[in-house]
Order: structure tokens, then sequence, then C-alpha cells
């Protein structure tokens, strides 16, 4: 049960950045970019979803987000970490005030994360650096602050192992995002509050938790979320059921090539895993 919640917390994303066209993708009369953005991102197809966003780059709102869909590919694939480096850098490169400049720091924040927990290289302290750097250049109203604040709480469980000091980051997160309307945010910081219960042992808490992540990730097909979210919960059941929902989130593991590829330890040893992002949206 402790692998499986370690694995799980490398998973660690809300809403990358906006840019400057409507919404996110993830509701009806959203600009007909960030729904094809979304997408392409909500089935693990970050490279073309970044390509999308290549001519708009001058827009730092945009290179963000280009960056943001980068990382993520990162965090799923443990691939790819030149192209999201290179992403990176232009959206610092564009960033005109402490808003763009601290959104840039936290999602270099999440970067460093990443390499860190997936063992590619120790990068905390820049973790830990780019973070802090973040939440001096953010405002305490600003939209991002809660993002920030939910990957301060990654950072604090996984890498500096303080589950109090992440509760309260976590918490911070999921009050931020209910007061945004932000439901993917929602969706992982369930998921992690819930993370922390399981630890806790606290096993209703943690069912709901795991089950409202599941449900919002559903609602929204990010499909590449919905694979992790079921194999958390089936630490919560028993059997059948657990046996039930660790099959489902094998299917939709091998539907989408085998990401995210540090969920294959917790699946049937007949699903790929895949060293790379599939190029093209993957067939129903």
């Amino acid at each position: 049960m402790r692998q499986t919640q370690q694995l799980n917390g490398v998973l660690g994303e809300g809403n990358v950045a906006h840019t400057a066209m409507s919404g996110s993708g993830t509701t009806a009369g959203d600009d007909p970019l960030q729904t094809a953005v979304w997408r392409l991102r909500s089935r693990g197809c970050w490279t073309d979803a970044a390509a999308l966003l290549i001519p708009h780059t001058a827009d730092p709102a945009a290179a963000l987000e280009r960056a943001g869909l980068l990382v993520e590919r990162c965090l799923f694939t443990a691939d790819g970490w030149a192209d999201a480096e290179d992403a990176l850098r232009t959206a610092e490169a564009v960033a005109r005030d402490d808003e763009e400049r601290g959104g840039a720091a936290c999602e270099r924040g999440r970067l460093a994360y990443a390499a860190t927990r997936l063992g590619v290289r120790d990068r905390a302290d820049e973790a830990r650096s780019a973070l802090g750097r973040a939440a001096a250049l953010l405002a305490p109203t600003s939209p991002g602050r809660p993002l920030l604040d939910f990957r301060r709480g990654l950072v604090a469980e996984h890498i500096a192992d303080s589950p109090q000091a992440a509760g309260a980051a976590y918490q911070r997160a999921h009050a931020g995002a209910t007061a945004q309307g932000d439901p993917l945010l929602l969706s992982f910081t369930w998921h992690h509050l819930a993370g922390l219960a399981l630890r806790d042992g606290e096993l209703t808490e943690a069912r709901h938790g795991f089950s409202e992540s599941l449900r919002i990730r559903e609602e929204l097909g990010y499909l590449i979320g919905t694979a992790p979210a079921l194999a958390a919960l089936a630490d919560c059941e028993t059997e059948p059921e657990a046996g039930r929902l660790r099959a489902e989130a094998g299917r939709l593991f091998r539907l989408l090539g085998g990401v995210p590829v540090w969920l294959a330890e917790q699946l049937p040893p007949t699903a790929p895993v895949r060293t790379s992002p599939p190029q093209s949206e993957p067939a129903a």
C-alpha cells in the first residue's frame, strides 16, 4: 500500500496556465483552440497539444501553457525533458510582470520536482527555490496561488517527507480551487488529501477523496488521470471490487499506450510501458 501511495504521488498537476483566449477547454463555450488543446492533453498527446500553441508563444500566457503541457508530459512519461526545458526558457523570456514571472517559476519548480521524484536527477533544491521564488512573485490573491500551494504540498510530502506541511498546503490549494471553480485542480487536491488520509489509516476519508477525484476526472474526460484514480481507489476497497478497479485501470493504461509509466508496477504485467508519448490522438 505504501508503494502505491508513493507512486500515485508522482502525478501532481492542476490546470496549466490559460491563454488570453476563453476558458481551458473543459466546458462548452470555451475557445476552440483551448478545446482542441484539452482534448489532446486529456488523452496523453502533449506534443500535439503543445504544437497548437507554437504560433501564440509571443503571448506569455500561451508560452507558459505550452511549457506546462511539456512538463506534464515529463511527469507521465519520464521523457521529453529537453523540450520542456526549452519551452520553459521561452516562457521565462517573454514574461513581462511579476504574475507571469511567478507562473514561470512555479512551472520550473514542477519540472525540478518531476525530475527528482522520477529519479532522473536530484533537483530538490531547485524545486524548493523555484517554488519559493514563485511565492514571492505571486500576489496573495493571484489566480495562480492555489496551483502553487498544491505544488508546494507535493514537495513537502514527497521530497521533504513532511505530511503535516503537505496537508496544510493541499488544504489551501483545495479551498482556492473551490473558490476559483477549477475542477481539475480539485481532482488533484482530493486525490492527495485522500493519500494522506490513507497513510494515516483513515480508510473512509481516503475512499471519499479518491472517489471524488475519480468522479471529477471522469466528468471532465481526463483519461490520462483516470487510471491512477482507479488504482488509488482500489487500495481502499476489498475484493472483488479492488480487482475490478485495478482491471479497469489496466484497460485504460493499455488504451493510452502505457501512461503514466510509473503506474505499471501496480497493474497487470501485460500492460506495456511506453518510453515516449503518443504523437497523435489514440483511437477510442
